[in-house]
């Protein structure tokens, strides 16, 4: 009994002496918050609908400037209907040939990608195409990123973190990728955001071609 005693008061000492640290040190700092959103592009139809060749006239974000490279990019298109779930305003590949690329500059400032930063996309595809995130650096560099995005069933939105994705050198005249995965480049100055297809389309129907809807992009702006 004289034993049962004495390991009950030293667990009740041990007890009180971990509390009285937890209580000196308080609850703890919380984590820093989650960048805010850099911008989301919710493309437009121009004003006769249908089918039309991708133009800055689509883009709906008055601080954005679009930006279109690869082979046969002027074949990139959009379609759909503004405000449609079933059907969104959205890019189209299927008359591009491979590597058909948009993206997208804020004009006022450069995206920081070191920090938390991440991107949601509502996207479709058909057949075996996937699209890639595709960035451009303030100095000039442009890099496509192995992660894979893209369902056939329906519009749906995926999200990513940056620290998710390795990189690799994309040559935005050809429409393809030299060299090696990069364990690291320098994301703290993105100056371009959008997505590439680096398999050709297949004109209409099913079986070849990738479909952009809307993207959010969320992360800390760096001014120009």
């Amino acid at each position: 009994m004289k034993h049962l005693l004495l390991k009950l008061a030293c667990a009740t000492t041990l007890t009180f002496s971990i509390s009285s640290v937890l209580a000196a040190e308080g609850p703890g700092t919380p984590p820093p918050p989650r960048p805010g959103l850099f911008f989301e592009e919710v493309w437009k139809q121009v004003p006769k609908g249908g089918e039309n060749a991708l133009s800055q006239a689509n883009v709906a974000n008055v601080n954005l400037e679009l930006k279109e490279y690869g082979p046969k990019s002027a074949e990139l298109q959009v379609t759909g209907f503004d405000g449609n779930d079933t059907n969104p305003t959205h890019t189209w590949t299927g008359l591009c040939g491979a590597g058909c690329t948009f993206a997208l500059r804020n004009k006022r400032s450069f995206a920081d990608f070191s920090k938390g930063a991440r991107i949601m996309v509502q996207s479709k595809t058909s057949g075996f195409h996937k699209i890639h995130p595709f960035i451009k650096l303030a100095d000039g560099k442009t890099y496509i990123g192995d992660i894979e995005l893209g369902q056939t069933f329906d519009f749906l939105f995926e999200e990513f973190r940056l620290e998710q994705v390795q990189w690799i050198a994309f040559n935005t005249e050809l429409g393809v990728t030299k060299g090696n995965l990069l364990k690291e480049i320098d994301l703290s100055k993105v100056d371009e955001i959008g997505f590439t297809d680096l398999m050709p389309g297949s004109d209409h129907g099913a079986g070849g071609w990738s479909d952009v809807g809307i993207i959010r992009v969320y992360a800390n702006a760096v001014a120009r």
